[in-house]
C-alpha cells in the first residue's frame, strides 16, 4: 500500500506540476503527507478490518486533498468525485 501511495504521489506530481499553483501544490502536499502516516499506523496495525479501514482513511485522505488542490486550479480537470471513478468512490 505504501510503495502504491509513493507511486501514485510521484505520477500524480509529475502530471499536475505544471498545471497547478504553489497554493494548490501545497495543499495536496500536505493532504498526501496526512494520508501516508495514516497508512504508516495502518501499517503498523495486526492485519484485520481496523487495518483495512485506516488503509481506507488514508485513501480517501488523499483523494479529498486531490479533489481541493483540483478545485483550487480547476483548468478544465476532472476530479475523481466529479467522474466517480476515485478508489474511494462507489461504483
Amino acid at each position: 500500500m505504501k510503495k502504491m501511495i509513493i507511486l501514485f504521489a510521484a505520477a500524480s506530481a509529475l502530471s499536475l506540476a505544471a498545471c497547478q499553483s504553489p497554493a494548490a501544490d501545497k495543499v495536496e502536499d500536505q493532504a498526501e503527507a496526512k494520508a501516508e502516516a495514516i497508512d504508516d499506523q495502518a501499517d503498523a496495525m495486526p492485519d484485520g478490518p481496523a487495518k483495512e479501514a485506516m488503509e481506507q482513511k488514508a485513501d480517501v485522505v488523499e483523494e479529498q486533498g486531490e479533489e481541493k488542490a483540483n478545485a483550487m486550479d480547476d483548468n478544465g480537470e476532472i476530479a475523481p468525485s466529479e467522474s466517480g471513478v476515485g478508489d474511494t468512490q462507489k461504483k
